[in-house]
Protein backbone atom coordinates (compact mmCIF):
# COMPACT_ATOMS: atom_id res chain seq x y z
CA UNK A 1 0.00 0.00 0.00
CA UNK A 2 2.98 2.32 0.39
CA UNK A 3 3.12 2.79 -3.38
CA UNK A 4 -0.49 3.98 -3.38
CA UNK A 5 0.30 7.00 -1.21
CA UNK A 6 2.10 8.69 -4.09
CA UNK A 7 -0.89 8.50 -6.45
CA UNK A 8 -3.35 9.48 -3.68
CA UNK A 9 -1.31 12.53 -2.65
CA UNK A 10 -0.88 13.65 -6.25
CA UNK A 11 -4.65 13.34 -6.84
CA UNK A 12 -5.38 15.22 -3.61
CA UNK A 13 -3.08 18.08 -4.58
CA UNK A 14 -4.57 18.30 -8.09
CA UNK A 15 -8.15 18.38 -6.85
CA UNK A 16 -7.44 20.98 -4.16
CA UNK A 17 -5.82 23.23 -6.78
CA UNK A 18 -8.73 23.14 -9.20
CA UNK A 19 -11.94 22.67 -7.16
CA UNK A 20 -12.10 26.28 -5.98
CA UNK A 21 -11.20 27.73 -9.40
CA UNK A 22 -13.95 25.66 -11.07
CA UNK A 23 -16.58 27.00 -8.69
CA UNK A 24 -15.43 30.59 -9.20
CA UNK A 25 -15.38 30.23 -12.98
CA UNK A 26 -18.76 28.47 -13.00
CA UNK A 27 -20.41 31.15 -10.89
CA UNK A 28 -18.85 33.98 -12.94
CA UNK A 29 -19.85 32.57 -16.35
CA UNK A 30 -23.16 30.97 -15.25
CA UNK A 31 -22.05 27.53 -16.50
CA UNK A 32 -23.86 24.42 -15.20
CA UNK A 33 -21.14 22.05 -16.40
CA UNK A 34 -18.42 24.04 -14.63
CA UNK A 35 -20.36 23.90 -11.36
CA UNK A 36 -20.69 20.13 -11.87
CA UNK A 37 -16.95 19.89 -12.45
CA UNK A 38 -16.41 21.85 -9.22
CA UNK A 39 -18.63 19.37 -7.36
CA UNK A 40 -16.69 16.53 -8.97
CA UNK A 41 -13.32 17.91 -7.80
CA UNK A 42 -14.65 18.57 -4.29
CA UNK A 43 -15.93 14.99 -4.00
CA UNK A 44 -12.63 13.65 -5.31
CA UNK A 45 -10.71 15.71 -2.72
CA UNK A 46 -12.87 14.27 0.06
CA UNK A 47 -12.40 10.77 -1.36
CA UNK A 48 -8.61 11.01 -1.24
CA UNK A 49 -8.74 12.17 2.38
CA UNK A 50 -11.02 9.25 3.28
CA UNK A 51 -8.71 6.78 1.51
CA UNK A 52 -5.70 8.07 3.42
CA UNK A 53 -7.71 7.79 6.65
CA UNK A 54 -8.76 4.24 5.74
CA UNK A 55 -5.16 3.21 5.02
CA UNK A 56 -4.03 4.67 8.36
CA UNK A 57 -6.82 2.90 10.27
CA UNK A 58 -6.16 -0.42 8.52
CA UNK A 59 -2.62 -0.49 9.91
CA UNK A 60 -3.81 -0.30 13.52
CA UNK A 61 -2.52 -3.24 15.57
CA UNK A 62 -4.84 -6.08 16.59
CA UNK A 63 -6.40 -5.95 20.06
CA UNK A 64 -8.88 -7.94 22.15
CA UNK A 65 -11.93 -6.53 20.39
CA UNK A 66 -10.40 -7.03 16.94
CA UNK A 67 -8.11 -10.07 17.18
CA UNK A 68 -7.54 -10.17 13.41
CA UNK A 69 -6.66 -6.50 13.22
CA UNK A 70 -8.31 -3.53 11.51
CA UNK A 71 -7.34 -4.31 7.91
CA UNK A 72 -10.94 -4.23 6.67
CA UNK A 73 -11.15 -0.53 7.56
CA UNK A 74 -9.63 0.08 4.12
CA UNK A 75 -12.44 -1.85 2.44
CA UNK A 76 -15.08 0.00 4.45
CA UNK A 77 -13.76 3.45 3.57
CA UNK A 78 -13.31 2.44 -0.08
CA UNK A 79 -17.00 1.50 -0.11
CA UNK A 80 -17.89 4.86 1.47
CA UNK A 81 -15.89 6.57 -1.29
CA UNK A 82 -17.87 4.72 -3.96
CA UNK A 83 -21.13 5.89 -2.35
CA UNK A 84 -19.88 9.49 -2.25
CA UNK A 85 -18.93 9.34 -5.94
CA UNK A 86 -22.46 8.12 -6.72
CA UNK A 87 -24.42 10.45 -4.41
CA UNK A 88 -22.44 13.69 -4.22
CA UNK A 89 -20.69 13.38 -7.58
CA UNK A 90 -22.94 11.56 -10.02
CA UNK A 91 -26.43 12.31 -8.71
CA UNK A 92 -25.79 16.02 -8.04
CA UNK A 93 -24.18 16.51 -11.46
CA UNK A 94 -27.13 14.82 -13.19
CA UNK A 95 -29.59 16.94 -11.18
CA UNK A 96 -27.67 20.12 -11.97
CA UNK A 97 -27.59 19.25 -15.68
CA UNK A 98 -31.29 18.37 -15.94
CA UNK A 99 -32.19 21.63 -14.16
CA UNK A 100 -30.24 23.65 -16.75
CA UNK A 101 -31.73 21.67 -19.63
CA UNK A 102 -35.27 22.39 -18.40
CA UNK A 103 -34.46 26.03 -17.62
CA UNK A 104 -31.54 26.92 -19.92
CA UNK A 105 -29.56 30.09 -19.30
CA UNK A 106 -27.20 31.66 -21.81
CA UNK A 107 -23.57 31.36 -20.82
CA UNK A 108 -21.51 34.50 -20.35
CA UNK A 109 -18.05 34.84 -21.90
CA UNK A 110 -16.55 31.35 -21.33
CA UNK A 111 -12.93 32.53 -21.61
CA UNK A 112 -12.16 31.89 -17.94
CA UNK A 113 -13.93 28.54 -18.12
CA UNK A 114 -11.53 27.42 -20.83
CA UNK A 115 -8.52 28.64 -18.85
CA UNK A 116 -9.67 26.70 -15.78
CA UNK A 117 -10.50 23.59 -17.84
CA UNK A 118 -7.11 23.59 -19.57
CA UNK A 119 -5.29 23.98 -16.25
CA UNK A 120 -7.50 21.30 -14.72
CA UNK A 121 -6.73 18.96 -17.61
CA UNK A 122 -3.01 19.48 -17.03
CA UNK A 123 -3.29 18.82 -13.27
CA UNK A 124 -5.68 15.87 -13.62
CA UNK A 125 -3.67 14.44 -16.52
CA UNK A 126 -0.50 14.56 -14.45
CA UNK A 127 -2.26 12.90 -11.52
CA UNK A 128 -3.67 10.22 -13.86
CA UNK A 129 -0.20 9.56 -15.32
CA UNK A 130 1.23 9.04 -11.82
CA UNK A 131 -1.72 6.83 -10.79
CA UNK A 132 -1.42 4.65 -13.91
CA UNK A 133 2.35 4.36 -13.42
CA UNK A 134 1.85 3.18 -9.82
CA UNK A 135 -0.98 0.84 -10.84
CA UNK A 136 1.14 -0.75 -13.58
CA UNK A 137 3.63 -1.83 -10.91
CA UNK A 138 0.95 -4.12 -9.47
CA UNK A 139 -0.16 -5.68 -12.77
CA UNK A 140 2.69 -8.19 -13.18
CA UNK A 141 1.86 -8.93 -16.81
CA UNK A 142 -1.91 -9.23 -16.30
CA UNK A 143 -4.49 -7.23 -18.24
CA UNK A 144 -6.05 -4.12 -16.71
CA UNK A 145 -9.45 -5.62 -15.98
CA UNK A 146 -7.99 -8.90 -14.64
CA UNK A 147 -5.75 -6.91 -12.31
CA UNK A 148 -8.72 -4.91 -11.00
CA UNK A 149 -10.82 -8.04 -10.43
CA UNK A 150 -7.99 -9.90 -8.69
CA UNK A 151 -6.67 -6.92 -6.72
CA UNK A 152 -7.41 -6.96 -3.00
CA UNK A 153 -6.32 -3.34 -2.56
CA UNK A 154 -9.07 -0.94 -3.76
CA UNK A 155 -6.79 2.04 -3.24
CA UNK A 156 -4.51 0.73 -6.01
CA UNK A 157 -7.10 1.26 -8.75
CA UNK A 158 -9.59 3.69 -7.18
CA UNK A 159 -7.45 6.73 -7.94
CA UNK A 160 -6.98 5.52 -11.53
CA UNK A 161 -10.75 5.36 -11.99
CA UNK A 162 -11.30 8.75 -10.35
CA UNK A 163 -8.65 10.52 -12.40
CA UNK A 164 -9.73 8.76 -15.59
CA UNK A 165 -13.32 9.87 -15.02
CA UNK A 166 -12.09 13.40 -14.30
CA UNK A 167 -10.08 13.65 -17.53
CA UNK A 168 -12.96 12.21 -19.58
CA UNK A 169 -15.38 14.65 -17.94
CA UNK A 170 -13.14 17.63 -18.63
CA UNK A 171 -12.85 16.76 -22.32
CA UNK A 172 -16.62 16.33 -22.65
CA UNK A 173 -17.28 19.63 -20.88
CA UNK A 174 -14.78 21.50 -23.08
CA UNK A 175 -16.29 20.15 -26.31
CA UNK A 176 -19.96 20.68 -25.41
CA UNK A 177 -19.30 24.04 -23.78
CA UNK A 178 -17.60 25.25 -26.96
CA UNK A 179 -20.49 24.08 -29.14
CA UNK A 180 -23.02 25.52 -26.69
CA UNK A 181 -21.40 28.97 -26.74
CA UNK A 182 -20.67 29.03 -30.49
CA UNK A 183 -24.20 28.05 -31.58
CA UNK A 184 -26.08 29.59 -28.64
CA UNK A 185 -27.53 26.25 -27.49
CA UNK A 186 -27.46 26.55 -23.67
CA UNK A 187 -29.04 23.11 -23.25
CA UNK A 188 -25.75 21.51 -24.32
CA UNK A 189 -24.06 22.90 -21.22
CA UNK A 190 -26.61 21.04 -19.11
CA UNK A 191 -26.13 17.92 -21.23
CA UNK A 192 -22.40 18.01 -20.49
CA UNK A 193 -23.23 18.04 -16.78
CA UNK A 194 -25.54 15.02 -17.17
CA UNK A 195 -22.86 13.05 -19.08
CA UNK A 196 -20.26 13.83 -16.39
CA UNK A 197 -22.74 12.58 -13.78
CA UNK A 198 -23.38 9.35 -15.68
CA UNK A 199 -19.63 8.70 -15.93
CA UNK A 200 -19.33 9.09 -12.15
CA UNK A 201 -22.29 6.77 -11.52
CA UNK A 202 -20.67 4.11 -13.74
CA UNK A 203 -17.35 4.43 -11.87
CA UNK A 204 -19.10 4.28 -8.50
CA UNK A 205 -20.82 0.98 -9.38
CA UNK A 206 -17.51 -0.67 -10.32
CA UNK A 207 -15.79 0.54 -7.14
CA UNK A 208 -18.75 -0.41 -4.93
CA UNK A 209 -18.84 -3.91 -6.43
CA UNK A 210 -15.17 -4.59 -5.72
CA UNK A 211 -15.15 -3.01 -2.25
CA UNK A 212 -18.35 -4.79 -1.20
CA UNK A 213 -16.97 -8.19 -2.20
CA UNK A 214 -13.88 -7.69 -0.05
CA UNK A 215 -15.85 -6.20 2.84
CA UNK A 216 -18.20 -9.19 2.86
CA UNK A 217 -15.33 -11.67 3.27
CA UNK A 218 -13.99 -12.55 -0.18
CA UNK A 219 -11.54 -15.45 -0.07
CA UNK A 220 -8.41 -16.33 -2.01
CA UNK A 221 -8.58 -17.31 -5.70
CA UNK A 222 -9.10 -21.01 -6.70
CA UNK A 223 -5.61 -21.26 -8.19
CA UNK A 224 -4.12 -19.97 -4.93
CA UNK A 225 -6.13 -22.55 -2.94
CA UNK A 226 -4.72 -25.32 -5.15
CA UNK A 227 -1.15 -24.14 -4.60
CA UNK A 228 -1.68 -24.01 -0.82
CA UNK A 229 -3.26 -27.49 -0.83
CA UNK A 230 -0.29 -28.96 -2.73
CA UNK A 231 2.13 -27.24 -0.39
CA UNK A 232 0.32 -28.56 2.70
CA UNK A 233 0.09 -32.11 1.31
CA UNK A 234 3.87 -32.26 0.98
CA UNK A 235 3.91 -32.58 4.78
CA UNK A 236 3.95 -36.27 5.77
CA UNK A 237 1.43 -35.60 8.56
CA UNK A 238 -1.21 -34.41 6.07
CA UNK A 239 -3.19 -37.07 4.17
CA UNK A 240 -5.13 -34.70 1.92
CA UNK A 241 -6.66 -31.26 2.39
CA UNK A 242 -10.43 -31.61 2.48
CA UNK A 243 -11.31 -27.95 2.51
CA UNK A 244 -9.66 -24.53 2.61
CA UNK A 245 -11.48 -21.59 4.16
CA UNK A 246 -10.10 -18.09 3.75
CA UNK A 247 -10.95 -14.41 3.93
CA UNK A 248 -8.96 -11.25 3.23
CA UNK A 249 -8.45 -9.06 6.27
CA UNK A 250 -6.39 -6.52 4.31
CA UNK A 251 -4.44 -6.47 1.03
CA UNK A 252 -1.51 -8.17 2.81
CA UNK A 253 -3.33 -10.34 5.38
CA UNK A 254 -5.41 -13.49 4.88
CA UNK A 255 -7.09 -15.62 7.55
CA UNK A 256 -6.67 -19.24 6.39
CA UNK A 257 -8.03 -22.54 7.77
CA UNK A 258 -7.16 -25.95 6.32
CA UNK A 259 -9.19 -29.08 7.10
CA UNK A 260 -7.36 -32.43 6.88
CA UNK A 261 -9.13 -35.25 5.00
CA UNK A 262 -9.07 -37.41 8.16
CA UNK A 263 -11.47 -35.01 9.87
Amino acid sequence: MANNHKSIYSALAANLLIALTKFIAGAYTNSSSMISEGIHSTVDTTNQLLLLYGIKRSKKAADESHPFGYGKELYFWSFVVSILIFGLGGALSIYQGISHILEPELMKDPFWNYIVLILSLIFEGTSLFIAVKEFNKTRKGMGWWDTIIKSKDPASFLVVFEDGAAVAGLIIVMVLMGISHSFQIPELDGLASVIVGLILVFVSFILARESRSLLMGEGIAPETREKIAKLAEKDAAVVRTKNILSTYQSPEEVVLMLVDHRF
